[in-house]
């Protein structure tokens, strides 16, 4: 038996390694995204609040499909249990406002497996977040046997509702185990894009995975640090060449890292402290106006009670709060960032120690007049 998993493993590296050999040479240069400037009055909005009857709901992402918007998260018991199916809200904007349609399940486990092809056991289900490179298509972790050490992330397309096809990314040389995905696409001045990931097993890093328009993985780019274990990367782009990735420590040394790249993510630095105190959580971060980062991050080392919305004006160097929010006692983490096509700036986290979700949309006249 273990010769025989041997042998898979080193098959698997040998696939991976031919596969990257024989491809043409990727773009390394970053899109820039749009930073709209200050217009009009402040807003800042409530658009939605969701506790589930009972069990737990938590690690939203957000989806962007031209003018429809929607929040995905991970709803069950309790979390890796076999009943936690994806769920999904709809957000319209009308002339009263932001309405949220009814929650509903999006993706459950059994109809994953049947998508798959070959058709494949999926235990349960984890962090899920949009594919940007197509349409109406997801990337999500699975696991099919184990935790989620031995998880592994799918190419998901969906269509009304509905899992039509999926296959898992080929990105570890563990037999294609303990990869998890959590964060927004990066993309590239070409039109293609890459996805942040992290390995949990081990050695424990951070990696950008570049794609190709079939899903394929072309390359991966590791983010590593010396006596800790990186995972769950933000990516912010500051130009065509220069990203931070700020990292979550999995061993919870009590600080949020950040590691750097000025090639457009071929090579990244080794993972360093930021000095934001922090626990083992991950924090979201996009650019905003006037060249700042906009960071929504924990208000400290050893607890998760508050989440604060901060800004940088020197690429990441430094930190002013500016807002706090669910100033409740509870878990608030797990944020997520997303520009809205009409240029406002959607906020969803998990609260109430993942008990439920709430979402928020400002504006960059609103982080202006903080």
């Amino acid at each position: 038996m273990q010769v025989a998993i041997l042998a898979m493993a080193v098959l698997s590296i040998g696939l991976s390694g031919y596969a990257l050999w024989r491809d043409e040479t990727l773009n390394w240069t970053f899109a820039v995204p749009e930073s709209p400037p200050p217009t009009g009055a402040p807003v800042f909005d409530t658009v939605f609040d969701h506790t589930p009857s009972e069990g737990m709901a938590h690690s939203p992402a957000i989806t962007i499909n031209g003018d429809e918007v929607g929040i995905l998260w991970f709803q069950g018991s309790s979390e890796a249990q076999p009943d936690v199916e994806i769920h999904r809200v709809v957000l319209r904007r009308d002339e009263t406002g932001w309405q949220a349609a009814p929650p509903e399940p999006y993706l459950t486990s059994a109809a994953l497996g049947d998508a798959f092809e070959p058709r494949q056991l999926v235990v349960t289900l984890g962090n899920t977040v949009q594919n940007e490179a197509a349409h109406d298509a997801l990337y999500a972790t699975v696991v099919s046997v184990g935790g989620w050490a031995m998880a592994s992330v799918a190419d998901v397309r969906m269509d009304k509702g509905n899992p039509v096809w999926a296959r898992k990314l080929n990105l570890s040389p563990f037999l294609n185990r303990s990869m998890l995905v959590k964060s927004p696409m990066v993309a590239y001045s070409d039109g293609s894009m890459a996805l942040p990931a992290y390995f949990e097993m081990g050695s424990t890093y951070g990696v950008l995975v570049r794609t190709d328009a079939q899903g394929r993985a072309r390359d991966l780019r590791r983010m590593t640090g010396k006596r800790i274990k990186p995972i769950q990367p933000m990516i912010v782009v500051l130009d065509g060449a220069r990203a931070l990735a700020f990292l979550r420590d999995f061993d919870n040394s009590g600080q949020v890292y950040v590691s750097r790249t000025q090639d457009g993510g071929r090579t990244w630095s080794e993972a360093e402290a930021t000095g934001i105190a922090h626990p083992s959580a991950p924090v979201a971060a996009l650019p905003v106006s006037g060249g700042r980062i906009l960071m929504a991050m924990n208000g400290g080392a050893d607890s998760a009670d508050l989440l604060h919305l901060a800004l940088s004006e020197d690429e990441g160097g430094s930190w002013r709060v500016i807002h706090s929010l669910d100033r409740q006692p509870g878990d608030a983490r797990y944020p997520m960032l997303r520009r809205l096509p009409d240029g406002q700036i959607l906020l969803a986290y998990s609260h109430g120690t993942k008990k439920g979700l709430r979402a928020h949309v400002f504006n960059e006249a609103w982080v202006a007049a903080q």
